[in-house]
């Protein structure tokens, strides 16, 4: 034998991933390649003295998972120890949120900010007893009098910051919130403390920026806790001008020469796929144009490990904050708005359509951030637009989100083999705080998977991390099951999808997504050994019980990034 394997896999349950969805048993590995796949006896020939043989005992191997929508930068950025954490489990009150905050105080030098994220008000238990209330600037001021306390919502969508804050930041009732955004104030016109949308930038822009050292260790952390989950490839959604706001500017153009640098200094132990964000929030065609003109184009040395695809841009807001477009309005009334530029309904759809064909003629692939079902209407119109005036083989275009895609939206998606790119851990994580804006129909279909895939659209999955927390074992979970974390009880039982369809979500669709089906996403013999080794029967597991099951093994390019099988 001329070349044995570097590394052999025996006796286990090999979910190729393939056409067929075959099961194998063994796979081999080959100088970061796969050489074979199939049984013990079609890789034994390949084991030489220094293969490494790893005896599965019937645990499941998968296609390296492939996270197609995670801020890399701002998730490192939103954990400890570089930010309180603020999500469910971790608090459950306002008392909690408060008493974290006294904790972070007390080993903070004075004056310094103090940051935290993930809170969420579904799961404060003095929110969801009275939904008027609110998180507020008074709920911070007792334990934070002298540090500016600012605090990230689990939805990057809203901010709650101190009083602190508020006089350093220069916001007082007299403020104009920026287009787009809104500054909440209580009946007697002061600031409450929280603030939606682009109105976040006044936040953004007062606080220091990250430094160097700091989104390095951000994308370092990120990249640690990623390969503990099995994830070989994340979608990098937003680097660029437009991001410079965005938590410290984390989505910021100086995170992406980072990312260069750690390629370059080989601790890039994932690969990572690009949007650039030429522009934020309430942004003009013109505007948009502009930036991503003086961007200009990018390349980068290895784009096997690290490649722009196209560019990011957002079309309206979220559901929890009523700024997603909706065709009925929201409980309570309104219908939200189109976030681009312009005073009107048709205004703002002339913009995000002179958007849409900007980008698509200048060559780019578009993932547009669209929740409302009249947004995600008029956004998929637009790339069909944008292709019949300017037709391209294979624009790879995808909706972020679709919360409520449309059965229309869908037609025209599949036609044109567009994609989405939906949230299945999002969807557990807000499925019973969902109907209290949208009413309880509306709320069991939000990321209606099993209509998108029957309607014949690419469907791809992601956490938005730091949104929710990048385990796709529980994102597989909540396609199987459509079950919410809170109460547990199933919404959308009709949008349910089957095993074998939610793990390609996570692998060869979202390889498609990165024009990198034909090289990833599959266990098939002369494609990139991007793998994930999953402790027990995968495919026989309750659907329960898959978010216990533990990745025991992850490996890049062949190389063994995460490894609890020799500890």
């Amino acid at each position: 034998m001329d070349t044995y394997a570097d590394l052999v896999f025996l006796d286990g349950r090999v979910v190729t991933v393939d056409a067929e969805f075959s099961i194998a048993s063994a796979l081999a590995v080959t100088d970061g390649v796969i050489s074979a796949v199939g049984e013990r006896d079609d890789v034994a020939p390949l084991i030489g003295p220094d293969t490494r043989v790893v005896d599965l005992r019937g645990a499941t191997l998968l296609p390296g998972i492939n996270d197609s929508h995670l801020h890399g930068c701002a998730f490192g950025m939103s954990t400890p120890p570089l930010s309180v954490e603020l999500g469910h489990p971790a608090v459950s009150s306002l008392t909690d949120v408060a008493d974290a905050v006294r904790e972070a105080v007390g080993r903070t030098p004075a004056g310094q900010w103090i940051t935290g994220h993930g809170w969420d008000p579904g799961y404060l238990d003095e929110c969801v007893a009275d939904p008027s209330r609110t998180p507020s600037r008074h709920d911070l001021d007792a334990v934070s009098p002298d540090h500016p306390v600012v605090l990230y919502s689990f939805s990057g969508h809203a901010t709650w910051v101190n009083s602190k804050a508020l006089e350093l930041i220069g916001i007082d009732r007299h403020t104009v919130a920026p287009p787009g955004g809104a500054i909440v104030t209580d009946a007697a016109g002061e600031p409450t403390g929280l603030l939606h949308e682009g109105a976040q930038a006044l936040i953004q822009n007062a606080l220091p920026p990250l430094s160097r050292q700091e989104r390095t260790e951000a994308i370092r952390s990120a990249l640690a806790a990623l390969a503990r989950l099995g994830i070989t490839s994340y979608t990098e959604p937003g680097l660029g001008p437009g991001g410079d706001g965005i938590m410290r500017g984390a989505l910021g153009a100086q995170t992406l020469e980072v990312y260069r640098q750690l390629l370059a200094d080989g601790e890039l132990t994932a690969r990572v796929g690009v949007l650039l964000l030429p522009t934020g929030m309430a942004s003009t065609a013109e505007e948009f144009a502009r930036t991503l003109t003086a961007i200009g184009a990018q390349g980068d040395a290895d784009p096997r490990r690290l490649a722009i695809h196209g560019v990011k841009v957002f079309a309206d807001g979220v559901v929890p904050n009523k700024t997603s477009w909706m065709h009925e309005p929201y409980v309570g009334g309104g219908c939200g708005s189109l976030c681009v530029g312009g005073a009107s309904d048709t205004e703002r759809t002339a913009e995000i359509d002179a958007i849409i064909r900007h980008a698509h003629v200048a060559g780019h692939q578009l993932g547009i951030h669209v929740t409302g079902d009249r947004a995600c209407d008029t956004v998929a119109d637009a790339f069909a637009a944008a292709m019949a005036e300017h037709p391209r083989s294979d624009a790879r275009h995808y909706i972020i989100h679709g919360d409520f895609l449309t059965a229309h939206s869908m037609k025209v998606l599949a036609a044109h083999d567009f994609g989405v790119n939906m949230n299945p851990t999002i969807k557990w994580t807000v499925a019973d705080m969902e109907e209290d804006f949208v009413g309880a129909e509306r709320a069991a279909y939000a990321w209606p998977y099993r209509d998108a895939i029957d309607a014949g659209v690419r469907v791809a999955s992601g956490s938005d991390a730091p949104v929710t927390h990048p385990d796709w074992r529980q994102g597989v979970a909540t396609m199987v099951l459509r079950e919410s974390k809170a109460a547990g009880r199933v919404s959308g039982p009709e949008q349910r999808i089957g095993l074998a369809e939610a793990i390609r979500t996570y692998t060869i669709n979202a390889a498609w997504q990165d024009f990198a089906d034909d090289w990833k996403g599959s266990l098939e013999p002369g494609k990139a050994a991007d793998l994930c080794v999953l402790d027990g029967d995968l495919l026989a597991a309750d659907p329960h019980d898959i978010p216990a099951m533990p990745v025991v093994l992850t490996v890049v390019d062949g190389q063994v990034v995460h490894d609890t099988l020799r500890v």
